[in-house]
Protein backbone atom coordinates (compact mmCIF):
# COMPACT_ATOMS: atom_id res chain seq x y z
CA UNK A 1 0.00 0.00 0.00
CA UNK A 2 1.28 3.28 -0.70
CA UNK A 3 1.68 6.76 1.82
CA UNK A 4 -0.49 9.17 1.13
CA UNK A 5 1.94 12.24 -0.21
CA UNK A 6 1.49 15.02 2.11
CA UNK A 7 1.76 18.02 0.39
CA UNK A 8 4.40 20.68 0.51
CA UNK A 9 5.21 24.12 -1.40
CA UNK A 10 8.97 23.34 -2.56
CA UNK A 11 9.66 26.67 -4.50
CA UNK A 12 7.80 30.11 -5.34
CA UNK A 13 8.76 32.61 -7.77
CA UNK A 14 7.55 35.68 -7.46
CA UNK A 15 6.37 37.42 -11.16
CA UNK A 16 4.60 40.71 -10.46
CA UNK A 17 1.62 42.34 -8.17
CA UNK A 18 0.25 39.76 -6.38
CA UNK A 19 1.03 36.59 -8.52
CA UNK A 20 3.20 33.74 -7.69
CA UNK A 21 4.50 30.74 -9.51
CA UNK A 22 4.36 27.95 -7.12
CA UNK A 23 5.80 24.20 -7.07
CA UNK A 24 4.72 21.46 -4.79
CA UNK A 25 6.64 17.92 -3.98
CA UNK A 26 4.48 15.99 -6.70
CA UNK A 27 5.94 18.23 -9.19
CA UNK A 28 3.12 20.08 -10.20
CA UNK A 29 3.61 23.87 -11.11
CA UNK A 30 0.68 26.31 -9.97
CA UNK A 31 0.51 30.44 -10.86
CA UNK A 32 -1.88 31.99 -8.43
CA UNK A 33 -3.12 35.67 -7.91
CA UNK A 34 -3.04 35.83 -4.54
CA UNK A 35 -4.92 39.36 -4.20
CA UNK A 36 -8.79 38.14 -4.48
CA UNK A 37 -7.74 35.70 -1.49
CA UNK A 38 -6.25 38.35 1.02
CA UNK A 39 -8.84 38.90 3.16
CA UNK A 40 -9.11 38.96 7.09
CA UNK A 41 -7.14 39.85 10.06
CA UNK A 42 -4.03 38.15 8.61
CA UNK A 43 -4.13 39.10 5.06
CA UNK A 44 -5.14 42.06 4.53
CA UNK A 45 -1.96 44.32 5.31
CA UNK A 46 -0.62 42.35 2.69
CA UNK A 47 -2.62 43.84 -0.02
CA UNK A 48 0.07 46.02 0.78
CA UNK A 49 2.24 44.84 -1.96
CA UNK A 50 5.67 45.81 -0.12
CA UNK A 51 4.48 43.81 2.71
CA UNK A 52 3.17 41.17 0.11
CA UNK A 53 6.60 40.35 -1.29
CA UNK A 54 8.12 40.06 2.53
CA UNK A 55 7.67 36.30 1.96
CA UNK A 56 9.13 32.89 2.36
CA UNK A 57 9.02 29.23 2.61
CA UNK A 58 8.70 27.16 5.87
CA UNK A 59 9.05 23.35 6.05
CA UNK A 60 6.01 22.87 4.36
CA UNK A 61 4.51 26.00 2.75
CA UNK A 62 4.64 29.72 1.90
CA UNK A 63 4.99 32.62 4.74
CA UNK A 64 4.80 35.96 4.90
CA UNK A 65 6.96 38.10 7.32
CA UNK A 66 3.80 38.39 9.31
CA UNK A 67 3.13 34.97 10.06
CA UNK A 68 0.75 34.57 7.86
CA UNK A 69 0.61 31.53 5.42
CA UNK A 70 -1.73 29.47 3.68
CA UNK A 71 -2.04 25.20 3.49
CA UNK A 72 -0.40 23.82 0.73
CA UNK A 73 -3.64 21.87 0.48
CA UNK A 74 -5.53 24.80 -0.10
CA UNK A 75 -3.21 26.06 -2.70
CA UNK A 76 -3.33 23.08 -4.78
CA UNK A 77 -7.00 23.18 -4.74
CA UNK A 78 -6.52 26.65 -6.51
Amino acid sequence: METPLLLRVVDVEYLKDYTMNLEFNDGTKKKINFLPLLNGKMFEPLRDRNKFIQFGLNSWTIEWSNGADMSPEFLYSL
